[in-house]
């Protein structure tokens, strides 16, 4: 095996398939990296058993400009050290050449490494989905979909289910839902085109953060295929796959309240503000509560610690419909929740001090549904 090929086209594809390697990888193996060096290119392979990134540099695209003078194949160990001396290389270009004791040589100007080698057969096999059945997604509305949903995940494990978003699709209608049981996001999204195949699904939160990661906006689509307990998306040359969550998910629509006894509608920014610098006190203290309260003249929201202090700041708002109120929350909860909703209006649909408020944009698209369980302070 020899290559030759530009340095940083190289790290980019090689930084792409890092984020599917650990070094705690429970495999020692799958700590290295893939290297399969075909006529018409190379193919990258990093994964840790959550998922794996597969990405082809062609050989016919100038500008990678590479050249292959012989094939094979490689898995070098451990990633981020190949990755690093990549990066530190002298010149524009280097190359990688394996001798007949399968250790890599890399040459770069008047730098040379040495690295061993592991033979390539004993790397895990990826599954072969075929995606001529592939469902197509837009790939702006796929990048939303996890930035919206994937703040409401749950980071413990005593329910696992929990730690995915679930992602159905039902008589042209695809749906996007997370909760950790204390907030709940929903997304739902209807689609035209050819779709026949329904499903429904749960993705691991950690691995939709690091596909949101390689998904390049300038690609106008995403193809997902579904086989067994995985699942692929596949962008231009990159593969990435992911195993799914096993189990039933919450029947969560009955967590949604259908009505509300308050509504208010308010610019995002502009409570995102006051929430933010309210949390700097509420953070101070052991339970890490911020109080609204709202009535038809004005609209409060205050922070404490014992220990340091208290903050109260009155907010703007554009309308208020229905009976005063006071609610607590945790404040970051409702900071991840605006985030979300990035810029623009949002209506707060509020029932009682103790039962759960939804944040939904003030519009007629109620696509979009952020759910927060409040805080019981007496």
């Amino acid at each position: 095996m020899k290559f030759t090929v530009k340095r940083t086209a190289f790290l980019n594809k090689l930084k792409d398939v890092q984020l599917a390697i650990s070094t705690k990888a429970t495999i020692p193996i799958l700590t290295g990296i893939k290297l399969v060096v075909a006529q018409d290119g190379i193919q990258l392979t990093g994964s840790n058993s959550d998922i794996s990134i597969e990405t082809f540099i062609a050989r016919d695209d100038q500008s990678v400009d590479l050249t292959i003078e012989e094939t094979g194949a490689i898995v070098l160990q451990p990633a981020h050290l190949f990755s690093n001396i990549v990066g530190k290389l002298p010149d524009t270009h280097f190359t990688v050449e394996l001798d007949e004791r399968n250790q890599a040589q890399i040459t770069s100007a008047s730098s040379s490494f040495s690295i061993n080698g592991i033979e390539p057969s004993k790397y895990p096999k990826l599954p072969d989905i075929n995606l001529d059945q592939a469902f197509l997604l837009p790939t702006v509305l796929l990048k939303n979909i996890i930035r919206q949903t994937v703040i409401a995940v749950s980071n413990h494990e005593s329910r696992p289910i929990l730690t995915g978003v679930n992602l159905s699709f039902k008589d042209d209608t695809l749906k996007a839902v997370a909760t950790d049981s204390h907030r709940l996001s929903q997304r739902v999204i209807p689609l035209e085109g050819d779709h026949e195949e329904a499903f429904n699904i749960v993705i691991p939160g950690k691995s939709l953060t690091e596909l949101s990661k390689l998904l390049d906006e300038n690609t106008s689509h995403v193809k997902l295929a579904i086989v067994d307990n995985q699942i692929l998306f596949n962008v231009k040359d990159t593969y990435f796959y992911s195993r799914l969550l096993e189990g039933n998910y919450p029947a969560t629509d009955r967590l949604i309240p259908e009505k509300s006894n308050t509504d208010i509608v308010l610019d995002v920014q502009t409570l995102l503000g006051a929430v933010e610098r309210a949390s700097l006190l509420s953070h101070q203290g052991k339970n890490n509560v911020v109080k609204l309260s709202a009535t038809a003249d004005q609209l409060m929201i205050t922070g404490q610690s014992p220990e340091i202090g208290h903050v109260e700041e009155i907010v703007e708002f554009d309308s208020f419909t229905g009976e005063p109120i006071d609610i607590s929350f945790n404040p970051d909860y409702l900071k991840q929740a605006l985030n979300a909703f990035g810029v623009g209006e949002v209506t707060m649909k509020l029932l009682s001090t103790l039962q759960p408020f939804v944040l939904v944009p003030n519009d007629e698209n109620k696509d979009f549904i952020q759910l927060i369980t409040p805080i019981r302070t007496s």
